[in-house]
């Protein structure tokens, strides 16, 4: 399976140009694609990076690859991440690294985002991975009983627990925030769900990423595949 998310973050490589701006993913196949990139770098290709986590940031410092903040460019060419689901509209689940603000953050701001995945990631309906919700923990239990109304209200259900650490402690985000993981099963309208999430106070985002992926980049046993979003991005 390593070696599957190798080989898709070495074919997304193939559309990085010299001079490019570009957003590094965060998680196990994103962490190929900047070593991949690394390698490059020192071979003499010129590009500089805007990581979505810390954990990005010092693989990238690590691989010799420039960095830069959102606060200094303006926008990004591409951005390259992975999924932890992928639907054939190319909507996402996204989050189980725990970056999924950030990552969404860097997508919304690249004119192009990449999705690079083994082929058990592509799914014919988004929802058994479990759906992560980032939210503020001051009013956890009204958030939570407003995200439990925006699920019915959009025909799903199933049971909500806040992420663990390793230790065993609350997980915390790179941005100081919690994140609750819904079981959900199925999501058979994501645009819709993702709406009612956003409109929630103590929701700071979710991990339902919408018409932001471009293409997606996929490695199976018969090789790899690329799948292009039918509407261009921002229809």
């Amino acid at each position: 399976m390593d070696q599957l998310k190798r080989q898709a973050a070495a074919r997304a490589l193939d559309e990085v140009r010299d001079g490019m701006q570009l957003g590094l993913g965060t998680g196990s196949t994103a962490k190929h694609f900047v070593e991949l990139l690394g390698e490059r770098v020192a071979a003499g290709l010129k590009v500089i990076g805007v990581p979505t986590s810390e954990a990005t940031r010092a693989d990238a410092e690590r691989c010799g690859v420039k960095l830069t903040t959102l606060d200094e460019i303006d926008h990004l060419d591409i951005t390259v991440d992975g999924a932890d689901e992928i639907d054939p509209e190319l909507n996402l689940i996204k989050g189980g690294g725990g970056a999924l603000l950030r990552e969404k953050i860097v997508a919304a701001a690249s004119d192009r985002m990449i999705v690079i995945a083994d082929d058990t990631k592509w799914v014919p309906m988004l929802g058994k991975f479990p759906l992560p919700v980032e939210v503020i923990p001051f009013g956890l239990g009204a958030t939570r009983r407003a995200i439990e109304k925006a699920f019915a209200e959009c025909g799903v259900s199933g049971q909500m627990a806040v992420r663990k650490a390793k230790d065993g402690h609350v997980f915390v985000t790179d941005g100081g925030h919690w994140i609750v993981d819904a079981q959900l099963g199925r999501i058979a309208d994501p645009a819709s769900l993702a709406k009612a999430l956003s409109a929630i106070p103590g929701v700071v985002e979710h991990g339902l990423f919408i018409g932001l992926a471009s293409s997606a980049v996929l490695a199976g046993g018969e090789g790899i595949r690329v799948i292009e979003r039918r509407k261009p991005k921002g229809d």
